[in-house]
């Protein structure tokens, strides 16, 4: 009840006088002291005693004229006894409840399209609850925090209200419904202006003064709608919900429903007016002594889902601005997809872990009645949406099925309480959250080990200080005695939950989840998981969230796998792999789920970055008219803070020694590193076994099949062997695509000079042929393979025999050495014809000598049958002779040289490392 004491000799004591008081009823309405004694009928359901009788003058001032008679209309002449014998309260899956949220309320046009739905809908009985229009909670609000602010300007903060209200009605209504309308939205602005002038006095607002003047820009709302579906012809009446539902406040800013007293009060509310179509106000409900209060913010699918269950409805439909329920937040996950089904439980945990969609609570009252929730979008109504229901029986049990989304929370911080002491000691967690609880923190999640030896809980960043500040003082003497040895706060930390109601009957779900974090560079800080198993919660940096959400959602099939790639070099051998992943994207998302996103490019001068990925259609003209100086720092820096991407690879397409320098810091950024360069694995030993060590210490992947064989499989086929238990003895082969094109070609009259040339022209050579006829770049082959095969050899322990005249090497030009070259044609003919004379043929060989543990680069003599002497063009030939292929050697042979087979080898390095990070093979 409610009373008003106007004769306070001072306003502000007047108004206290007018706050709630919690006493019983009295049978007939009171007589206020200076209120018109005007007799109102009040049903067990109001408690509205106070606002119908009062009158403006009966407030403070007096000065905002009459308070309209009509907020209550007196009861008809008819008992309440009569009125439920004459109309009962039928449930079941006739009655269809629908909710809007403000958005869809929120213009004239949208009302109206809401009501075109409602009309549309064939459901025998439909009830329908409504949120305010878009903004006007938040305005209300803003109205209370003015006026005991003592701001005047809640009064024109107060006509904007209206005035929304008034355009949206002009627009939407005609005629007497407009009339009526207008004559109870003035009727109403003119009560808010008389209490928020008390409040304002007061400099004080109770939480049910509040609350009831919150609660307006639901009744509007529903008005608008009710009107709306009324002018159409369709019978409807509009529900003012505190009338109806009944809530018991239980602290923490929740209530709780009774659900026997509320469907008492509805029953008596269908009793006076039986409808078969009911607008409802959402958010808004009464305490059990009829005092004004809400279900809190975002509590309108709340009071949708209590209604439902009180009506036992065939449906709850909660219309929205989006398509459904998406596995992912769709602004953290571009590839996030609408799932067409999620049980209760599920739904559950996803909105306790942030999915805005839902209201918390809102699956408790549904869920006993097996009522399904349907979620859809009111702007696209061809999409079906998500229904929430029980778990569909026909769903797969595999990894893909069993996970159905990924949420997270940010901005918390992880407090570890850790002892010897706390082992077996009865209490120690009830007095660490007994603490917690003190200050009012709210935990997000637990962790204990099973030796007791520490706890951990993760609490909201804001609340951190308070809870340690607690915990410290609780344990002083502990942590003074030893027994606890500290309390560790690690600020900056984020939760990433998988949720999934068939976790706990699939096996291998966690080490999915954590393999997909691993190969992603992600550290994990705590884990949780309860024994059903519905979620799995783990605690990490802030800064990795959005690149763990990713990696989890890509390994789980829910969206493609994406490579954020780096280009480093696009000379010959980076263009023409740019042109393959062009030429190929469109196949690899299609067929294999992979995404290759090319970042950036950058050469020795100028570079192109892009944040989503660049046209690779046009990568030339960006790197010519949006091109920056290069920097590879920069570069790198562009490519590893990236956090739509969880997976990042650097391509080195360069023979640069000291962009090479650069890949172990990169791994231990997370970057993966494919390359054809030969110069890192071929360098100073100390540094190659550094790099191997963290490669393959980490779940970061150093790929370089490219550096031997260019697109032949030299470097998997020799893991291969070693792996599987072989032994190797003697690795041999010609390993220059270069050299074998000039010796496959040196033979009968032609001169040596005149073959290199060729070879030159024909792009087999660099454009300096001295790097290739050196044999350094076939040292370093070697050097790769001896290392692969265990040898600790440095490049200076090859002996390699050049091909370059001593007197040629300090040749300044390469044009100078073509010009000098044919001098030395008679050498090479007498040497070519010995071979000839003796059945053989000349060939420019790499040996990797296991037993002995060495290697060599010479020139050797084969005979005509041999496999080494069956060439032609530029191919490779690599023999492997092992403990397995003794007798007959096994032999991997094809094109070596060339942008298309080198770029092609760097490809299928990129699309390994794809598989191994989880797109199917």
């Amino acid at each position: 009840m409610w009373s008003l004491a106007v004769a306070s000799p001072h306003p502000a004591a007047a108004f206290a006088a007018a706050r709630p008081r919690r006493r019983p009823r009295p049978a007939a309405a009171p007589s206020h002291r200076g209120v018109n004694p005007q007799r109102w009928r009040c049903e067990k359901t109001q408690a509205w005693s106070f606002w119908s009788s009062l009158r403006a003058s009966d407030l403070p001032g007096g000065l905002y004229g009459d308070v309209s008679k009509n907020m209550l209309k007196p009861a008809a002449a008819v008992s309440v006894e009569q009125a439920e014998a004459s109309a009962h309260l039928p449930k079941g899956d006739m009655w269809s409840v629908h909710k809007f949220g403000g958005t869809c309320m929120g213009t004239s046009q949208r009302i109206q399209n809401v009501a075109d739905i409602i009309l549309r809908d064939p459901s025998e009985r439909k009830l329908v609850v409504v949120s305010a229009m878009s903004k006007v909670t938040d305005m209300m609000y803003n109205l209370v925090n003015k006026a005991q602010s003592r701001d005047d300007s809640y009064i024109t903060a107060l006509d904007e209200v209206f005035e929304k209200h008034m355009a949206a009605a002009k627009d939407l209504l005609g005629g007497e419904d407009l009339a009526r309308f207008l004559s109870q939205l003035h009727a109403d602005v003119s009560n808010l202006k008389a209490m928020l002038r008390a409040i304002c006095i007061a400099g004080h607002a109770t939480e049910s003064f509040s609350d009831f003047v919150v609660g307006h820009g639901e009744i509007w709302s529903a008005q608008l709608l009710s009107f709306a579906i009324k002018k159409s012809g369709t019978p409807c009446s509009w529900m003012d919900t505190r009338e109806v539902l009944v809530v018991n406040p239980t602290g923490s800013n929740q209530v709780d429903p009774d659900y026997l007293e509320s469907e008492k009060r509805l029953e008596k509310w269908f009793a006076r007016q039986p409808a078969e179509t009911i607008i409802a106000t959402g958010f808004i409900a009464s305490t059990p002594e009829n005092i004004p209060t809400t279900l809190k913010r975002d509590g309108s699918d709340f009071s949708a889902a209590i209604i439902g269950s009180l009506v036992k409805a065939g449906q709850v439909t909660i219309w929205t601005d989006v398509d459904g329920v998406f596995s992912a937040d769709p602004r953290k996950v571009s590839e996030a997809v609408i799932l067409s089904t999620l049980s209760y439980q599920e739904a559950w945990e996803m909105s306790y872990f942030g999915a805005n969609v839902l209201h918390p609570r809102t699956i408790i009252p549904v869920m006993k009645y097996n009522i399904p929730i349907v979620i859809r979008n009111m702007f696209n109504i061809s999409a079906p949406g998500t229904m929430i229901c029980q778990q569909p029986a026909n769903e797969s049990g595999d990894l893909e099925a069993c996970v159905k989304a990924f949420a997270t929370i940010d901005k918390l911080s992880l407090v570890n309480v850790e002892g010897t002491g706390m082992a077996g000691v009865p209490g120690t967690a009830s007095a660490i959250f007994g603490a917690v609880k003190d200050v009012g923190a709210n935990v997000i999640m637990i962790s204990q080990a099973s030796s007791e030896h520490s706890v951990c809980f993760a609490v909201p960043e804001k609340e951190v200080a308070a809870v340690s500040a607690a915990l410290h003082v609780r344990f002083r003497e502990a942590l003074s005695a030893g027994r606890l040895s500290k309390v560790e706060v690690i600020h900056n930390c984020s939760i990433l939950a998988a949720v999934g109601l068939k976790m706990a009957s699939t096996p291998g779900v966690s080490a999915t989840l954590f393999d997909a974090l691993a190969k992603a560079n992600i550290n994990v800080r705590a884990i949780a998981q309860g024994c059903s198993e519905y979620n799995i919660t783990v605690v990490l940096k802030q800064e990795d969230c959005v690149r763990a959400l990713r990696a989890a959602h890509s390994r789980f099939f829910l969206s493609k796998t994406t490579l954020a790639v780096g280009i480093i070099g696009p000379g010959l051998i980076g263009r023409t792999l740019l042109n393959q992943l062009k030429d190929q994207a469109a196949v690899l998302k299609e067929n294999m789920n992979i995404d290759l996103r090319v970042m950036g490019i950058t050469g020795s001068r100028t570079m192109v970055l892009s944040d989503t990925g660049i046209d690779l259609a046009h990568w030339k003209e960006q790197l010519q008219t949006e091109a920056e100086p290069a920097n590879l720092d920069k570069f790198v820096d562009h490519l590893s803070e990236n956090q739509l991407f969880p997976n990042r690879v650097l391509v080195d397409c360069t023979a640069d020694t000291s962009v090479a320098s650069h890949y172990y810091d990169w791994l231990k950024k997370g970057i993966h590193v494919i390359t054809p360069n030969k110069k890192a694995n071929s360098g100073p030993l100390d540094k190659y076994l550094k790099l191997r060590t963290l490669q393959r210490a980490s779940y970061t992947h150093y790929f370089y099949e490219a550096t031997v064989g260019a697109g032949l499989p030299i470097i998997s086929t020799l893991r291969g062997l070693l792996e599987t238990g072989d032994k190797i003895l003697r690795i041999e082969g010609i390993f220059s695509g270069t050299l074998s094109y000039i010796f496959n070609n040196f033979e009968g009259t032609r001169t040596f000079s005149d073959v290199v040339s060729e070879a030159k022209e024909a792009g087999y050579t660099e454009p300096d042929p001295r790097d290739d006829l050196s044999g350094t770049d076939v040292a370093r082959k070697v050097i790769i393979l001896a290392r692969e095969s265990g040898l600790k050899l440095e490049l200076s322990d090859i002996p390699v025999r050049s091909l370059v005249p001593e007197a040629l090497r300090s040749c300044s030009t390469a044009d100078e050495y073509m010009q000098k070259l044919p001098s030395f044609d008679q050498d090479w003919a007498r040497e070519s014809k010995d071979a000839e004379a003796a059945g053989e043929v000349l060939r420019y060989v790499g040996v990797v000598d296991l037993v002995n543990k060495e290697g060599q680069v010479e020139l050797r003599r084969y005979k005509k049958d041999h496999p080494f002497a069956q060439l032609s063009g530029s191919d490779n030939i690599i023999a492997f002779t092992t403990s397995r292929y003794k007798e007959q050697p096994l032999i991997v042979r094809g094109p070596g040289a060339g942008a298309e087979v080198t770029a092609g080898g760097v490809f299928s390095d990129i699309l390994r490392l794809a598989s191994y990070l989880g797109a199917p093979s």
